[in-house]
């Protein structure tokens, strides 16, 4: 193998491997923005909804409240069970984003082995080939300049006693 042959499978070798890190880098930072994107959005609605379902709640029972004492107390525990079962949904929810958020990160994590799996295939494919054409050139050479053994190249008949 030339130089030349050596030095452009080192490249090759080089370019697979920066292609490979630079897509799995990629990858972990759209899953990273994947991730924090769905975050933020639970917690945005689940902010949102808790406030609500807290501004309905006082506001009824304060109304409650100034129509008669006993009425009021049975409307706030009815209405805080309510957020509760409200708060407890939210938080599900929000369990469940990141769950999913965390699913698609490791998705995305195997999808980058994968590829980094085959990218390896690839460079040993390439470096078996590139053998078998450096035994095929050494062997041309040997047979160029009669040096090939007959065990090597069938091809090649030669009477070992003229050589004395």
């Amino acid at each position: 193998m030339s130089h030349e042959q050596s030095y452009r499978a080192g490249e090759t070798k080089g370019q697979t491997q920066a292609k490979v890190g630079q897509t799995l880098e990629s990858m972990k930072d759209k899953a990273q923005a994947a991730k924090d994107k769905t975050s933020e959005t639970a917690h945005d609605k689940t902010s949102g909804a808790a406030q609500a379902t807290h501004d309905k709640t006082s506001g009824a029972a304060q109304a409650t409240k100034d129509k008669a004492a006993g009425a009021a107390q049975a409307t706030k525990d009815k209405t805080s069970g309510t957020a509760q079962a409200t708060k407890e949904k939210a938080s599900g929810a929000a369990q469940a984003t990141k769950e999913k958020a965390s699913e698609m990160m490791e998705s995305a994590k195997e999808t980058a082995q994968a590829g980094e799996e085959k990218a390896g295939g690839i460079l040993q494919q390439t470096g078996q080939q590139v053998k078998s054409m450096a035994q095929g050139a050494a062997d041309a050479v040997k047979h160029t300049f009669g040096m090939a053994d007959t065990d090597e190249d069938p091809d090649v008949t030669k009477d070992k006693t003229l050589n004395h």
